[in-house]
């Protein structure tokens, strides 16, 4: 039990478990100060960011060696994985309003939206260690470019033509229509491309960097006491 609590994982996801308390706390304060639910949203958003985490960490749990198992997995977490950046782009809803100080919204927005990133952010960490077993680095690295990409595409989906990772069960011929006509007809879909690429390269971004500092601090030697 001490080493588990002593454990990064454990640290991390106590850290996660604070932060969406804290989230949540900022949501019920600006409804009792205001009497509105404007960013209740936010809470249900921050819960489909935790289920990528929640997949990835039952794999690990588990430590299944079925490849059908792993890869069924896999491809749920895919469907939800995009709700984790999802959530910044919950930044226009942002705008001044008499009942509370728009600082205080900037806040919420942020913290809610940090907190979905990270879980995402270590959910792909853990693909990624995962699918290093099955292939060499290079392979691993290009596959998880990919999945930023594609989780790129399903925040765009999501915020603007309002799809939801469920819809593939409610309605798959409507979600495969309008994704299957923006390869088709590219040119006629700029904002499609123009939000799935620069989003894609900016998630890329900042996942290296969060991998890089990840790495970092598990290389630096620890002081002799």
């Amino acid at each position: 039990m001490k080493i588990l609590l002593k454990s990064p994982r454990f640290t991390m996801n106590a850290l996660l478990g604070l932060m969406t308390l804290f989230c949540f706390s900022l949501s019920l304060f600006r409804y009792y100060i205001t009497e509105t639910k404007v960013f209740f949203f936010l809470n249900w958003n921050l819960f489909l960011a935790w289920i990528p985490l929640l997949l990835s960490s039952l794999i690990i749990v588990s430590k299944t060696k079925s490849k059908i198992s792993i890869l069924l997995i896999i491809a749920v977490w895919i469907l939800f994985f995009p709700n984790s950046p999802y959530i910044l782009t919950d930044l226009f809803h942002l705008k001044a309003r008499n009942a509370i100080p728009i600082w205080y919204d900037l806040i919420v927005i942020l913290s809610y939206a940090w907190t979905g990133l990270i879980c995402g952010f270590i959910s792909l960490n853990d693909i990624e260690k995962l699918l290093s077993d099955y292939g060499n680095n290079k392979w691993v690295t290009g596959v998880v470019i990919i999945f930023l990409f594609m989780s790129s595409f399903g925040v765009y989906l999501g915020r603007f033509l309002r799809w939801n990772s469920w819809d593939i069960l409610n309605n798959p011929f409507g979600l495969f229509n309008d994704i299957i006509v923006r390869f088709i007809y590219p040119m006629e879909y700029t904002k499609t491309w123009g939000v799935t690429i620069l989003m894609g390269i900016m998630l890329n971004f900042m996942y290296f960097t969060f991998k890089s500092i990840r790495n970092n601090n598990d290389t630096i030697p620890q002081l002799e006491k």
